[in-house]
């Protein structure tokens, strides 16, 4: 019982991350671009986000089937409980990047970046401590969904997840056009995704 309502919850917080993400597409949309590379950029409007999205959806129920795995119980409960305190930290870090960034949050893919018009450099929240840390979350996201649900569905994102260190590289990049010395000073400053904890002497 403790173990379905652990997967019922999950899936509820993943669709509020989404939901929310998706609500941050749809306001960056309506903003005048900005500074724009790649050749997907162009593709990087509301309406074909919402497609994919929606076709990430469900490509992700049809394969929603178990892996073959055959757990002992304690096993199983080991392994949801570590998923468990992976996969909901990871989400309230997305949220909190996603509200960090507030009208900053744009779309971008591995082929493309598009920046918004009044593009400013945010270093609050999360964005203190490591340069990426909603891409962080999704892949954090994406290892603990893998250990609690264990799907060919949460195992084929574990793995595409992992793809954002490029789409990471080419917003870096965008950025460093963008905003020059006050990027590259940021940089040295604040590390990409592991962050330091030891204090500066």
């Amino acid at each position: 019982m403790f173990e379905i309502w652990l997967y019922w919850l999950g899936g509820a917080a993943a669709l509020v991350a989404l939901l929310m993400a998706v609500l941050g597409f749809r306001r960056a949309a309506r903003r005048p671009a900005g500074y724009q590379s790649g050749p997907a950029a162009r593709w990087l409007r509301f309406p074909v986000i919402l497609f994919s999205t929606l076709l990430f959806i469900y490509i992700g129920y049809v394969l929603w089937k178990p892996l073959p795995l055959n757990l002992p119980s304690q096993v199983r409960l080991a392994f949801d409980l570590a998923g468990a305190l992976i996969y909901f930290p990871a989400l309230a870090l997305y949220l909190w990047g996603l509200a960090s960034l507030g009208e900053m949050f744009t779309a971008s893919s591995g082929f493309g970046v598009r920046l918004p018009e009044s593009q400013r450099l945010v270093t609050g929240g999360p964005y203190g401590y490591v340069r990426h840390p909603m891409y962080l979350a999704v892949i954090l996201a994406g290892i603990g969904g893998l250990l609690l649900y264990r799907t060919w569905s949460m195992l084929i994102f574990a793995v595409m997840m992992f793809g954002l260190v490029m789409r990471a590289r080419r917003e870096e990049q965008a950025l460093r056009d963008l905003l020059g010395d006050q990027w590259c000073a940021y940089t040295r400053r604040v590390p990409a995704w592991l962050p330091r904890f030891a204090r500066k002497d």
